[in-house]
């Protein structure tokens, strides 16, 4: 585990019980609801949350239809919130670049305001092409900046104690993934709010 890892786990296990009245949990709110609106879940569907926290999307996720869900957060106190939340799926406690799940054996991925907490994006997305069947979804809901400000935060974020790593444009996070078997599909952004949605092809 990395020193971002690391400040993670530390901050959002001290979080866990009351994170959604907490100033991270009400902030979060935004990114749930533009992933919310903009999925399309069909019953029976393998979903796969990461970075799923307390498993409060996931569980706004199985009211609209019966999936079968999966999370992964680095935070243990939080994986503990999201089994009493969702008794039925499964949870595990680890970082995003090694998912304990088969090859293709995943519909639809998302990752929910916490893509900037990611030390190495690249691992991530070579892992989402292994798990992320042919023409599955992987929705990226994340902190949107403009240039400039994105510029003058960057150099900073490293510093944070809740383990921010780097914010991206919806540009680089599209570059990425197209590397490793995506293609873009849409991007939205509403405030600072960003949404790229891409496929496996």
């Amino acid at each position: 585990m990395n020193k971002y890892e690391q400040r993670s786990k530390n901050s959002y296990n001290k979080k866990a019980q009351n994170y959604d009245s907490t100033f991270d949990g009400k902030f979060t709110v935004k990114f749930k609801r533009m992933l919310y609106d903009n999925i399309n879940v069909n019953a029976n569907d393998v979903v796969a949350d990461i970075a799923c926290g307390n498993g409060r999307f996931l569980n706004m996720l199985a009211k609209r239809a019966p999936i079968c869900g999966y999370g992964f957060d680095i935070s243990e106190k939080m994986i503990e919130q999201a089994k009493a939340l969702n008794p039925a799926m499964s949870f595990f406690t680890g970082g995003c670049d090694n998912l304990l799940l088969e090859a293709e054996s995943i519909d639809i991925m998302t990752v929910c305001a916490a893509y900037h907490h990611f030390p190495e994006v690249d691992k991530f997305a070579k892992e989402a092409g292994r798990v992320i069947r042919k023409e599955g979804l992987l929705y990226i809901a994340e902190v949107y900046l403009p240039g400039f400000f994105r510029v003058l935060a960057n150099p900073f974020i490293r510093f944070s104690k809740a383990g921010d790593v780097k914010f991206y444009s919806p540009e680089e996070i599209v570059s990425l993934f197209e590397g490793c078997g995506f293609i873009r599909k849409d991007v939205i952004i509403s405030g600072m709010v960003q949404l790229v949605i891409l496929q496996k092809v």
